[in-house]
């Protein structure tokens, strides 16, 4: 571990940007979960001392022990890893411990706890990933039989057992991170013309499911049917456009009452939007960007290439799965149902995020600037 003057060492901006997050969504939840707390479950707090309890605690703690343990480590599990990735995948389609949430088989319950498999994947893939690619730096990368086909078959089954839970969502994150990944490990610029020809001819695959067929159609007409499929993105619009430029107060939304759906989760930013405002919701952005920034500083000076694949992989992911979000809640992007890192109500996110986080602190504390 490097240390200074018996002191471990990471990036105090870092720290500083992601603590602020974290701190953040806690109190834009309590406000957006109140009115949905008291009317579902007779306490206003319920959604917030549920994200205590199984997202931040638990996340503090295994993020913890991932910036303690040294980050090589990760490299000598990165099979593993796979393994992982794929056998948590499987379980939700196996009876008495996979689960339904809406529309999706996305959960692992056992007893009365449960967990969303894929925000794990994220993390775990993502290791198995940056070690692979580690070590096909250079021409094996770049050719189609080491690189590119190996590639696109690890990614393939990954891709193909969340189609089918479905959670389509989730599968453009990991879809994302693993090709932005993949250029910066060095793949030619015309994989690009593979990786959309790809894109397009699955994405006309998935249209042929009305369900995602008919979100497209409300992502470019919301208004044919604003009772029905529609009416998710007219409410969150409505959110975002009744805040104006310096919102309605903190803890002063109306579309949180009962209005707006998914308001804790996939919907928090449109709440945030209504009673901070333009100006504070620019504010907000901003401090994502800035910690994301400080995150490509960190991948820019990482020690080796196993470090700077997979702080690039952490960073891409939240960046990606932030835009997506926030871009659904403005209406340039359909409704995937993903949420917002580290400020959205899901304990699973939140600890993984968390856990991310540790691994990126770790790496910090061992930039080129460092040494």
């Amino acid at each position: 571990m490097n240390k200074e003057g018996g002191a471990l060492q990471f990036d105090r901006a870092l720290f500083s940007l992601m603590g602020g997050l974290v701190i953040f969504g806690l109190a834009m939840l309590a406000s957006a979960s109140w009115p949905l707390g008291f009317d579902k479950f007779h306490d206003g707090y319920y959604f917030i001392k549920h994200q205590v309890i199984f997202g931040l605690l638990p996340g503090l703690i295994l993020g913890f022990i991932a910036f303690k343990i040294p980050y090589e480590i990760y490299r000598r599990y990165a099979s593993a890893m796979l393994v992982v990735s794929v056998v948590l995948l499987v379980l939700v389609f196996i009876p008495g411990i996979g689960s339904e949430f809406g529309t999706s088989k996305s959960w692992i319950t056992i007893g009365s706890f449960s967990l969303q498999p894929s925000e794990i994947v994220k993390l775990t893939f993502l290791i198995y990933l940056a070690a692979w690619m580690e070590k096909r730096t250079g021409k094996d990368l770049r050719e189609v039989s080491t690189g590119l086909i190996p590639f696109i078959s690890v990614l393939g089954v990954i891709m193909g057992l969340l189609i089918l839970q479905p959670d389509t969502g989730s599968m453009a994150i990991i879809v994302a991170m693993s090709v932005a990944v993949y250029f910066v490990a060095g793949a030619p610029l015309r994989y690009f013309f593979v990786f959309g020809g790809l894109g397009t001819g699955l994405f006309m695959i998935l249209l042929q499911s009305k369900y995602r067929a008919d979100r497209i159609l409300t992502f470019l007409h919301p208004e044919l049917d604003p009772e029905g499929v529609g009416y998710h993105i007219n409410q969150a619009l409505l959110a975002v456009g009744s805040g104006g430029f310096f919102g309605r107060g903190y803890g002063h939304s109306l579309q949180k009452f009962q209005y707006l759906p998914e308001v804790a989760g996939d919907s928090i930013f449109a709440v945030l939007a209504e009673e901070f405002g333009f100006v504070l919701t620019l504010g907000f952005l901003a401090f994502y960007v800035a910690f994301l920034m400080r995150g490509l500083k960190v991948a820019e000076e990482a020690p080796d290439a196993f470090s700077k694949y997979l702080v690039t992989g952490i960073v891409f992911w939240f960046g990606i799965q932030a835009f997506v979000n926030i871009g659904a809640m403005v209406g340039i992007l359909p409704i995937t149902g993903v949420p917002l890192p580290f400020v959205s109500y899901g304990g699973t996110s939140l600890a993984v995020c968390l856990v991310a986080g540790g691994v990126l602190l770790n790496i910090s504390g061992k930039m080129k600037s460092r040494v």
